[in-house]
């Protein structure tokens, strides 16, 4: 990318090189040019998004069958935040109604690349859904074990664990593709 190109607005209004002040200063130690050479490249927002799609579609496909269904009752029966949908639904619809939302998400961020509003919506999906799933962490019983006196997270632990910092990275695809928008909006 070339250097005209690193003004271009992302984060605190400049991109890469010189990102942070609008001064046009250059990065000039080693630790400094990678980090100017992975801000120019919108590495951290690639691999964010297209881990999160990948992995919407993937875990949103699983929970349609019979044995993902059946894998998120403990996690959804112990909540008090969707306790009330599994009686409701009942695991299999529940299953199914988990699964279409991890794909809408999943498409509205793949719109996102070419309209960022959709990006934004599937974000703000994605905090809902994730914040919901972080807090089966502190409700679903038995997601940890007991080794010489100390709790450590079983692998239901871990799993959930995984939503508190997926429900980061919602944040950031929503502030990232809200940035787009705003210079979308700001160049008609």
């Amino acid at each position: 990318m070339t250097e005209s190109a690193s003004a271009e607005v992302l984060g605190d209004g400049l991109r890469g090189s010189q990102a942070n002040t609008g001064n046009k200063l250059q990065a000039k130690s080693v630790l400094t040019k990678i980090a100017a050479f992975v801000a120019d490249r919108n590495i951290p927002f690639l691999i964010c998004s297209i881990g999160m799609i990948v992995m919407l579609l993937w875990a949103g496909k699983f929970k349609m069958t019979e044995p993902g269904a059946e894998g998120i009752i403990p996690l959804v029966s112990n909540s008090p935040l969707t306790s009330w949908q599994f009686k409701v639904f009942g695991p299999y619809i529940l299953g199914d109604m988990i699964g279409a939302t991890e794909w809408t998400a999943a498409i509205l961020l793949i719109i996102g690349y070419f309209k960022p509003k959709a990006g934004i919506l599937g974000g703000i999906i994605l905090v809902g859904m994730f914040f919901t799933t972080s807090t089966m962490l502190i409700t679903t019983p038995d997601d940890t074990i007991v080794v010489h006196g100390i709790h450590y997270m079983n692998n239901l632990g871990l799993f959930l664990f995984k939503d508190i910092i997926s429900f980061g990275v919602a944040f950031y695809l929503i502030t990232y593709y809200g940035r787009k928008a705003i210079v979308a909006e700001n160049q008609r």
